[in-house]
């Protein structure tokens, strides 16, 4: 009885331990957000260029979740944590003295690493739940995720106050500390380890796996797609409605904080309907808000009796952060629910395929923004960000269909045949 409360209270310490590291981790990986946009006043960039600017640490804190992932499996949570965390103190210090765009670029990609503790904790704090209650454990970890959020509030404050570099310096001793508590507060259990017999190439050996492959689809929309708007959204209320940046970050938060903090409402949720309920109403939820978001402001001219008469059709400031609201809401539960399907299909290698799908969640988080910035540059429409988004989770509601509603009303029916079939 005592040895059990002890792993409970483990447990528990390492999910609310692993949490906050995971926050710190992703404020720290969503900084460019913020900063950017001072800094491409500064370089004088175009949107492609603030587009690769704020993508190129998600692209190394994505490259990095599969072998992350591994190693967690094998080395323990605990330690890979801690080592990855460290590792990027040094280069989140030096971004505040960086002055080309080069150098903004190549720090980047060191910075980038802290986008790879979600490979690592996810497991981690996975393993020391039982199997009905890992949702919720995974959904309260990915409720890190509001780290983005917290950057929203924190970095507009310093970068007013003290300049842009400041945020960088001051972000370095927040994660220096975070390392400490973490390692103080978190534990290990070797009987949580797996065999070390899998190489990165056989987990790559997964993508032939359909389930796989459509899992990858579903993250890249919910993570890859609140990372993307995420590191967009500042911009965007400061381009279309001339906000000031405080005033933008604070708006743009109504999506990044539900976006993170209901990831563990979405766990739970995942638990108690099972994760293919929740993932289609979220892609449904998504469909609509994506819809309405993407359509342009407009002006047209009518012919009337009474002549020429002009109307304006758009979303106002306050329709437009209420449906963001609701996105970031829908993604929220999403994330979770994509994990659910991952818990419940690989228990014993979730290390590995969490990184998999996270590496293609985290491939969207890179390539969105760039595509974004490129499409704004071809177009001149800010809002075709939305109508990109509302493309890719076209295909995601097709292939669900296919894949799972269709599949799984035909097994029904094959399980249960009609009352007429075996009428006398």
């Amino acid at each position: 009885m005592a040895g059990e409360l002890k792993t409970a209270r483990q447990a528990w310490s390492v999910l609310i331990v692993s949490t906050l590291a995971f926050t710190v981790c992703f404020m720290v990986w969503m900084m460019f957000g913020v900063i950017g946009i001072p800094i491409r006043k500064m370089l004088n960039l175009n949107s492609t260029q603030f587009g690769l600017l704020t993508a190129v640490p998600v692209l190394t804190g994505s490259l990095i979740r599969v072998p992350l992932g591994i190693w967690t499996d094998r080395y323990g949570g605990r330690i890979v944590m801690t080592v990855l965390m460290a590792s990027t103190v040094p280069a989140i210090f030096l971004m505040g003295y960086a002055t080309e765009y080069w150098h903004f670029l190549t720090i980047g990609l060191f910075v980038g690493l802290a986008g790879g503790s979600f490979s690592v904790g996810t497991p981690y704090v996975a393993r020391w739940f039982p199997r009905e209650r890992q949702g919720m454990a995974m959904g309260v970890y990915g409720a890190g995720n509001s780290g983005a959020a917290v950057n929203k509030f924190v970095a507009p404050v310093l970068l007013v106050a003290f300049g842009w570099a400041m945020v960088p310096q001051v972000y370095a001793a927040i994660m220096l500390g975070t390392v400490v508590l973490f390692w103080l507060f978190s534990h290990s259990d070797p009987s949580h380890l797996v065999p070390g017999s899998v190489k990165f190439s056989d987990q790559l050996k997964t993508l032939k796996d359909p389930k796989v492959l459509r899992y990858c689809q579903y993250y890249s929309i919910v993570f890859g797609g609140y990372v993307a708007l995420s590191l967009w959204m500042v911009q965007y209320y400061v381009g279309e409605y001339g906000l000031d940046i405080r005033v933008a970050a604070l708006l743009a938060a109504c999506f990044s904080l539900p976006g993170g903090v209901l990831r563990a409402i979405g766990g739970v949720l995942s638990d108690k309907y099972g994760a293919h309920s929740v993932t289609w109403w979220v892609m449904w939820v998504s469909w609509i808000c994506l819809f309405l978001l993407s359509y342009p402001q407009t002006e047209f001219t009518v012919v009337t009796v009474n002549g020429p008469r002009s109307f304006h059709i758009g979303l106002n400031v306050y329709t437009f952060t209420a449906l963001m609201f609701v996105l970031g809401i829908a993604w929220a539960f999403g994330k979770a629910s994509v994990f659910k399907y991952i818990s419940d299909d690989y228990p014993r290698n979730i290390g590995a395929i969490s990184g998999v799908v996270g590496l293609a969640g985290g491939l969207g988080g890179f390539v969105l923004p760039i595509m974004f910035g490129a499409l704004m540059d071809l177009t001149g429409v800010r809002s075709s960000a939305f109508m990109l988004m509302y493309g890719v989770v076209w295909v995601s509601l097709i292939w669900m269909y296919w894949t799972e509603v269709r599949r799984t009303a035909v097994m029904g029916e094959h399980a249960s045949p009609s009352p007429l079939a075996t009428a006398p």
